[in-house]
């Protein structure tokens, strides 16, 4: 796989990942089916799929080449673009449809 074709995957994980806690009541993505999930479940699963994502963008970076090493700057920018990507979903769920 090509840089650029890494960089797709990573970006297109990215977008699906940051959205698949709104669009779903099931815990985890795969756990039972609740009747509504708590604000704090949608958290911890966005927190999840950041941590996937990051560990995907890695492995890749690892197999393309030489990993670099980060620092803290590059993490938080990483969690800001993270929480952007999620922004349709977040519409979705709250703004769009309501709380019902």
């Amino acid at each position: 796989m090509d840089q650029s074709a890494a960089v797709w995957l990573v970006l297109v994980a990215a977008i699906v990942a940051a959205n698949l806690p709104y669009f779903t009541e099931r815990v985890l993505l795969v756990g039972p089916r609740r009747g509504r999930k708590a604000a704090w479940w949608r958290v911890a699963e966005l927190v999840l799929m950041a941590a996937l994502t990051f560990g995907l963008g890695s492995a890749l970076e690892a197999r393309i080449g030489q990993r670099h090493e980060q620092g803290w700057e590059f993490y938080a920018a990483a969690a800001c673009l993270f929480i952007t990507l999620g922004f349709p979903g977040f519409v979705w769920r709250y703004l769009r449809r309501g709380r019902d």
